[in-house]
């Protein structure tokens, strides 16, 4: 496959999951707890491990793994909302929030990867 074409591909994908995000991340970011980054992260991790669980093919991964997932999650925001919430010594919500995604995007990474594996 083309280098172009790689990165048109990542390109589109990155448009609209950046758009997505951003409006999953203003309609539940409310409050004090950051619902919203953090389930778009956990549904980026099971959709990524059911993609390569699939084993969808190239262009797909070029599409959908590193253009769609790669903006629709979010690494920086999820440390700017940790910093907020270690700033605050919000130490329960730290503990949950972390927890949460990690252990869960680890998770569902993997369940997704073996869902259609028996």
């Amino acid at each position: 496959m083309p280098a172009l074409l790689h990165i048109l591909l990542v390109a589109l994908g990155a448009f609209f999951g950046a758009i997505l995000r951003f409006a999953m991340s203003n309609l539940l970011n409310k409050g004090s707890f950051p619902w919203g980054t953090m389930l778009v992260n956990l549904l980026g991790s099971i959709l990524l491990g059911l993609l390569y669980g699939l084993d969808a093919g190239e262009a797909w991964i070029w599409l959908l793994g590193t253009g769609f997932m790669g903006s629709f999650t979010t690494f920086s925001t999820l440390k700017i909302e940790h910093m907020e919430l270690t700033f605050k010594k919000n130490w329960r919500k730290l503990a949950a929030y972390s927890f949460l995604t990690y252990a869960g995007g680890l998770f569902l990474a993997w369940a997704g990867l073996n869902m259609f594996h028996a």
